[in-house]
């Protein structure tokens, strides 16, 4: 019996495992499953284990006020030495590149412990944006014995860095959460639609999501700026902005967008809330990596606000369009989806380059080969 312990922080890490950890349970006749939570988030993570209804095995309680990535690094692989000397697994997963995916393969390989690296592969070239995750997803990689890269371009990034040995190309496991949440959401579609009873019913709604560290100052405000544009100039939509808990991130949004008509600033959205919301927008604004992949599942075209992205194949298949924080060019962009409708049809039929939703079980049957 082969021992695989996930370990991961965050809710985007949570959301993308959970389908793999499922799939693992149900292949329970060769493999022992443990998951390890960091908690280098609390709240949003707690909220993904509750809907996805996993329970740790371990939890290092690693959220603290006003923590650095120094202490998350630190007290991380002290915390998960302890946890490797308990369960002495054959691989560990992790996944990404947040703070506890590097911490997690470093911890794995001081223990002379396998690494599968889940959405292996994946690249800015540019080692401040998006920062730290493209330092972190390096490291990883360099650590990695198993590569679980998403897409052909995350591969040819690892070849180009030397590494040529087990690169599996899977798809991204985003899509089988999503495919997942989707359905449990569906099946309570009235208590949703009530939750979101204050959106407008005659309006087109834009989802809205921004929170990167690259964009505090100037260009989260050239951001807001455009969004309170777009309302203008487009009284028949609707922004709904679920607005980040960072103070660098809500002191803008309130300043130029609260109060402002057709402008819904809300609480951040548990994952299940989000899904729902995706699967009824028009199109999404957004600085997130995970959307990017997500919102094109569901025919939503993307506009990514960011200066690069390390997830170029959606802007190459043509379901997502890099548009930068520059003010004009993100009103341009929302002006020709909204008023050239061929455009937003190419965009919103463009096939989604990151998976089908069987990512899952591609990776744990390469892993069963593999141990």
């Amino acid at each position: 019996m082969k021992k695989l312990l996930f370990i991961f922080g965050t809710r985007p890490e949570a959301i993308k495992m959970a389908p793999l950890i499922l799939e693992a349970y149900r292949q329970s006749n060769w493999c022992e499953v443990r998951i390890c939570v960091t908690a280098q988030h609390r709240q949003m993570l707690d909220q993904v284990l509750q809907f996805f209804e996993l329970k740790p095995d371990y939890d290092l309680h690693l959220m603290k006020p006003d923590q650095t990535l120094f202490d998350i690094t630190a007290n991380g692989l002290l915390g998960l030495s302890t946890v490797l000397n308990d369960y002495q697994p054959d691989v560990v997963l992790v996944q990404g590149d947040t703070t506890t995916a590097f911490i997690g393969a470093l911890a794995a390989f001081y223990k002379k412990i396998k690494v599968a690296h889940i959405e292996a592969g994946l690249r800015s070239h540019n080692k401040l944006s998006p920062w730290p995750e493209e330092v972190n997803r390096k490291l990883a990689g360099v650590i990695t014995d198993f590569h679980f890269a998403p897409t052909e371009t995350a591969r040819q990034n690892l070849l180009k860095e030397n590494i040529h040995e087990n690169i599996f190309v899977v798809g991204n496991s985003v899509i089988d959460a999503l495919l997942l949440a989707l359905q449990k959401v569906q099946q309570h579609e009235q208590q949703y639609s009530a939750h979101f009873k204050f959106l407008p019913a005659d309006k087109k709604i834009i989802l809205v999501t921004g929170h990167r560290r690259e964009s505090f100052g100037e260009p989260f405000e050239q951001i807001c700026y455009a969004l309170k544009q777009i309302v203008t100039d487009f009284p028949d939509c609707a922004i709904v902005y679920p607005v980040h808990l960072n103070p660098n991130v809500k002191e803008p949004v309130n300043r130029i967008l609260q109060n402002q008509p057709n402008v819904l600033l809300i609480e951040p959205l548990e994952y299940p809330h989000l899904v729902w919301l995706l699967s009824k927008c028009h199109l999404v604004l957004t600085d997130s990596g995970g959307i990017q992949e997500e919102a094109p599942a569901l025919g939503k075209p993307v506009l990514v606000m960011r200066n690069v992205t390390e997830r170029t194949e959606g802007i190459e298949a043509g379901t997502a369009r890099l548009v930068g924080t520059d003010k004009e060019e993100i009103v341009r962009h929302v002006t020709e989806l909204l008023t050239n409708k061929a455009i937003y049809s190419q965009m919103a039929t463009a096939v989604n380059p990151y998976g089908d939703g069987t990512t899952a079980a591609a990776i744990i049957q390469q892993l069963k080969r593999l141990l």
